[in-house]
């Protein structure tokens, strides 16, 4: 038997551990054979390594719980079901990303309307691949505003052509 808190930890790390088995797999192959297999094998490990990163960062990203609300992404529109609250942004009308002290994410649109969406909302990783498209977020600045020890909002993106919303109520 696999101790609960064990099998949740590896459940939540379960695609970096499936890259890292792809690593191996790749390593073995470029060590043990010859010819166009090892090549093979050598490729399979450079792009598992890429993966894992990418994998690392959505498991940095991703809550630790299960907080309120449910977060849906379809079609650039992403929308928020809160237990007392809720909203729909378009992430093409999007032009500011925040992190609030609660911590919340804020997704600003270009007429200062927004949303606030818990950091552990349930599906918020959805979000992850939604924010990493932004042209121009620095997704491992993202990731440490995400988890700093003293909360603030702080901006963690705005679009080229736009002067930062501060006191939004």
């Amino acid at each position: 038997m696999i101790r609960p808190e064990v099998k949740t930890l590896a459940w939540r790390w379960r695609e970096v551990l499936f890259a890292l088995a792809l690593i191996g797999i790749g390593i073995w192959w470029g060590m043990a054979f010859f010819g166009i297999v090892a090549w093979i094998g050598w490729g399979l490990a450079v792009v598992a390594a890429g993966f894992a990163v990418s994998a690392a960062q959505k498991v940095r990203f991703r809550g630790t719980s299960d907080g309120p609300g449910v977060v849906v992404l379809d079609e650039r529109r992403v929308t928020y079901l809160g237990p007392e609250d809720g909203g729909v942004a378009d992430l093409d009308l999007m032009v500011q990303l925040d992190v609030t002290p609660a911590p919340a994410w804020r997704l600003i649109n270009r007429d200062g309307h927004f949303i606030d969406i818990p950091t552990d909302a349930k599906g918020v990783e959805v979000l992850f691949d939604a924010f990493t498209a932004l042209p121009g977020l620095n997704t491992e600045h993202m990731l440490s505003v995400l988890h700093r020890k003293k909360p603030a909002q702080m901006t963690v993106w705005m679009a080229p052509d736009h002067r930062p919303y501060r006191q939004l109520n």
